[in-house]
């Protein structure tokens, strides 16, 4: 309120109500330069002006550029924790040595002295949503933009109704130059959670302007943290979500998991066809050799969500659905990089949707000349001759074709893994095939794990394999790891008749083979439905963290062999490679379950890790908790 008040006081205060007001906040039209474009930019002491983005209208949109290459990706250690609540989280004591009382004063100080962007949000649950307060520095009004898109902005109307009774339970303030006198240059976002018998507020910094971290995974922080804090804890699962209708009219939703490029955006796209209408299955990186796959018709989809979805106990209060789980869209609008856009015609339905929107888009990192329709396939160069890996756009979802409006219920559960190539004589964990079944066991020590993988496009690169850790959403958790280990088991043991599978994306063993393998077993598993698959239909993985296989498998006519399926049957990998890769995996497994280990993780769930550390088999997985398989 100290911010607000002196704002209004100096007559610096803009209290939006709608998308289209911060559309025009973010681009003035009487502070443009002479191109037409608005550069967001503070003076920083000892530094003078640093201009961080530049910002122009176009007729699909508002378009904006960081000028500065590390600011187009979410760096992965910018979260932090500044409360004494329990956390398993980096706190900003611990990296800076000192409280974070002294910068939070400095933070409102210097929003106080500042024209002032303020608006209202909800996101989560409708009907009992958490409630927001975002305050911006008005030149960063596509920041503002960006959230009030992803959130939804409350008209004031709304709030001054309500009077007394709105109380906001969320706080995000934007403070970038801090960056720069404060942080060393880094991507910082600090969660602050005042709860007690007084407040009950949940504070967020956000010290630079990539929403990625803040307007987005921040506000995902804060809907972990409430649900973690319920009395029935719930979660907010990091997925895509389709219903996927095949020729013959079944419907199968398929919710769609994984680390960041674990192929969620990917899930909800038509397959990418070659000029004669085939589907490039992949390339091979050793032969050359080429496998395509023909599919006259692929299956209707209706998305559902793009990468967060509310998997609140109330979507299903009557229990029609038992042993299955019940989502719906935790977000207004999705978030969708398209760095594997890089020319047109690649996906024509996302392409004609950003080039002829039915409202205004919001572009980062792609070339945009004020005035000019903005082309998704064009991105932002870091560097000459080298594109931003991490191009996005956001797209509020009521624009998408055949969206479904309501909650849904999943019947096959995939996690999508991003491998490298593996061959005999660089052997790495890139042996999964293209798709396998996991026992409900396997498939929570896939979500405790989630690797991060290979290429990672959104990302600042850390090198090597990382775990994303719980449920590929930890980075933006707040809590303890063992918490959300506890509600994702109890989840998944209460949804055990799911079919849950994993699917890699980017190379199966020596082929290049992009996001193929979750096309082809999205179009598959659809027209099988979400049934468990009979005895003796599936083989035991070699690697039992890999669960079952097909050995082949034909769809519409087409059979698709054992070099696709079981790594080590190709002749450029072979047995010794895939167990190299395998111990690899396993070794990665072991580092990364141990940190589950805790005295307050459920029962079930420690069986399950000291079966992993054991070197259980897939059959063994299968016994712990009931199979869909």
């Amino acid at each position: 309120m100290t911010i607000l008040e002196a704002a209004e006081a100096a007559g610096r205060l803009t209290l939006a109500g709608s998308v289209d007001e911060l559309l025009e906040m973010a681009v003035p039209q009487d502070q443009v330069d002479p191109e037409g474009y608005y550069t967001v930019g503070y003076d920083v002491p000892g530094k003078g002006v640093v201009n961080e983005c530049k910002v122009c209208r176009v007729p699909n949109g508002i378009a904006a550029n960081y000028l500065d290459p590390y600011m187009r990706r979410r760096d992965p250690d910018c979260m932090l924790i500044a409360d004494e609540q329990h956390t398993d989280k980096a706190t900003f004591k611990e990296r800076f040595g000192r409280s974070f009382d002294k910068d939070r004063a400095e933070t409102l100080e210097w929003l106080s002295e500042q024209p002032i962007a303020a608006f209202f949000f909800e996101t989560g649950l409708p009907g009992n949503p958490l409630t927001g307060l975002a305050i911006c520095p008005a030149n960063a009004g596509f920041f503002g933009l960006g959230l009030a898109l992803l959130q939804g902005i409350v008209p004031i109307e709304k709030v001054l109704e309500a009077g007394d009774d709105y109380y906001h339970e969320a706080v995000v303030y934007v403070a970038p130059p801090f960056r720069h006198t404060h942080f060393d240059g880094k991507q910082v976002v600090v969660h602050n959670r005042r709860f007690d018998d007084n407040v009950r507020l949940h504070e967020l910094f956000s010290y630079n302007l990539y929403p990625g971290p803040s307007a987005k995974k921040g506000v995902y922080g804060m809907l972990l943290t409430r649900g973690e804090r319920a009395d029935t804890p719930w979660t907010t699962a990091h997925c895509s979500t389709v219903q996927v209708v095949t020729p013959y009219d079944n419907v199968t939703t398929i919710m769609h998991e994984g680390a960041s490029g674990g192929g969620k955006s990917e899930m909800l796209e038509h397959m990418h066809r070659a000029a004669d209408g085939q589907l490039l299955l992949g390339k091979n990186l050793v032969t050359g050799d080429v496998r395509s796959l023909t599919l006259p018709r692929g299956c209707e989809l209706r998305p559902v969500t793009d990468d967060m979805a509310l998997c609140h106990p109330e979507l299903n209060p009557d229990g029609s659905a038992p042993n299955r789980l019940s989502l719906m869209d935790a977000e207004r609008a999705w978030f969708i990089r398209v760095n594997h856009l890089t020319q047109y015609g690649i996906d024509p339905v996302l392409e004609r949707l950003t080039v002829s929107p039915p409202g205004p888009l919001l572009f980062l990192n792609i070339k945009a000349v004020p005035g000019a329709t903005t082309l998704i396939w064009e991105h932002t160069e870091d560097e000459p001759g080298v594109p931003c890996p991490n191009p996005r756009v956001v797209v509020p979802r009521e624009y998408v074709p055949g969206i479904v409006k309501k909650s849904v219920t999943v019947g096959i559960r995939s996690f999508g893994v991003r491998c490298p190539p593996c061959t005999q004589e660089h052997p790495t964990y890139g042996i999964l095939g293209m798709f396998h079944v996991l026992p409900p066991s396997l498939a929570w020590l896939w979500r405790l794990v989630a690797p991060r993988g290979h290429g990672n496009p959104s990302i600042v690169d850390q090198g090597g394999m990382q775990s994303e850790g719980v449920g590929s959403y930890w980075p933006f958790a707040t809590g303890r790891r063992v918490d959300q280990a506890n509600i994702l088991l109890k989840q998944i043991t209460d949804t055990a008749s799911t079919l849950f599978v994993l699917i890699p994306n980017q190379h199966i063993g020596a082929w290049d083979v992009g996001f193929a393998p979750q096309w082809v077993a999205r179009e598959y598993l659809a027209r099988r439905g979400a049934t468990g698959f009979p005895a003796g239909e599936l083989k035991a993985a070699r690697c039992p963290l890999l669960g079952y296989h097909k050995e082949k498998m034909t769809v519409e006519g087409q059979t698709i062999g054992n070099w696709f399926f079981d790594v080590a049957t190709q002749p450029e990998v072979g047995v010794d490679a895939y167990n190299t890769g395998a111990e690899l995996l396993t070794n990665f497994f072991n580092e990364q379950v141990q940190k589950f280990l805790h005295e307050d993780l459920d029962p079930e769930g420690k069986k399950i890790i000291e079966a992993c550390l054991d070197g259980a088999s897939v059959e063994e997985y299968d016994g712990l908790l009931t199979s869909a398989v």
